[in-house]
């Protein structure tokens, strides 16, 4: 995402804080948000997928995605 579009994300959460939006400005806000939001996902996912456990013997694991039904309490 360029430094621009982060600017206009900032510029557009200030006026809507101020003044409000007009349904252009909210849609433009809504896409640029997703945008970001989808970027900093992509990053940090690429991010975890470098990451490695270390075990207090020296061996190194990759992390991996845990599945749904492992996350939920039974």
């Amino acid at each position: 995402m360029t430094k621009e579009a982060i600017e206009r994300i900032n510029a557009l959460a200030k006026k809507s804080r101020e003044e409000g939006l007009t349904e252009e400005e909210k849609n433009e806000q809504f896409a640029l948000r997703n945008e970001y939001l989808a970027e900093f996902r992509e990053n940090l996912r690429q991010q975890l997928d470098n990451t490695y456990i270390v075990d207090p013997d020296g061996t190194k694991h990759k992390l991996e995605q845990k599945k749904p039904q492992d996350i939920l309490p039974n």
